[in-house]
């Protein structure tokens, strides 16, 4: 089932698929993408008794315009929790998230942690561990660095370090484009100041911490076994044959280890 959802000056696109009653497992894609980084997940899923949500952010894919105001990563975690109210979802969620979508995730289990039962990151650092101060300054300067950068080479080049496999780097290449260069700005301006240091905060929700064998953006891979180290409840993951959008390069070997976990700790009545 589609549906839009209209907040804060964009028009939410969203998608609803499988049983009903199901375990809700709620997708959210990174920067640049849209909903359809998750076509190989969706089908499994739904064949294994869950009910999905895909959506694509605001200024995304088929979500539009891009809103009022500046946008920040505590406006997509809302957006987010609206479109599961607006369908009813009273019983907790897992979250899934790619990239961005790992901030989105991150930040919905920080304000809202009794409406997550289990959290997917897929290429995604912690927002919550503090970082290098060179680190730091890094991604806060970078959306004036790609403000120089002719945006067609932009393009080009994000979408060869996105993904390894050429259907995953055209996927990566079309969806890039639907965005406008102002569009991407913003985007970009949200995720440079995703990362807020909270000392002593761990995750207690069972997390399944992934990223791609040959994911070499930014600090991912480097930061992800101490990640992995400081939440309890935390299985991690390095996805083979893979990049930054892992569950598009290698879905085979994604699906099975996210469909393992789910079962472990978001299970199906009677399918466990």
């Amino acid at each position: 089932m589609a549906g839009v959802s209209e907040r804060g000056g964009s028009r939410l696109r969203y998608w609803w698929n499988g049983p009903e009653n199901g375990p809700v497992v709620a997708l959210t894609h990174g920067a640049t993408m849209d909903h359809r980084m998750f076509d190989p997940q969706v089908p499994v899923l739904t064949e294994a008794g869950y009910r999905t949500l895909a959506w694509d952010l605001r200024g995304h894919g088929e979500s539009k315009p891009l809103g009022e105001t500046p946008l920040t990563i505590a406006d997509l975690a809302g957006d987010l929790l609206a479109l599961l109210d607006e369908a009813g979802v009273s019983r907790p969620v897992c979250l899934i998230g790619q990239s961005l979508g790992g901030y989105v995730a991150q930040e919905a289990v920080l304000s809202r942690p009794e409406r997550v039962g289990a959290l997917v990151v897929i290429g995604s650092t912690c927002t919550t561990m503090p970082v290098a101060r060179w680190e730091a300054w890094a991604l806060k300067s970078s959306p004036w660095w790609f403000a120089a950068w002719p945006f067609g080479d932009l393009r080009r080049r994000m979408a060869a370090r996105t993904a390894e496999t050429p259907r995953a780097r055209a996927y990566a290449y079309e969806a890039i484009g639907r965005l406008s260069r102002r569009e991407f700005l913003e985007v970009w301006r949200a995720v440079a100041g995703a990362v807020r240091p909270r000392p002593g905060y761990t995750i207690e929700q069972p997390l399944l911490l992934t990223h791609g064998e040959h994911d070499t953006t930014g600090n991912i891979a480097t930061t992800a076994p101490k990640w992995a180290a400081r939440d309890p409840n935390c299985r991690y993951e390095v996805i083979p044959r893979a990049a930054h959008n892992a569950n598009q390069d290698n879905p085979a070997e994604f699906n099975r280890i996210l469909l393992e976990f789910l079962r472990e700790h978001h299970p199906v009545a009677g399918r466990r």
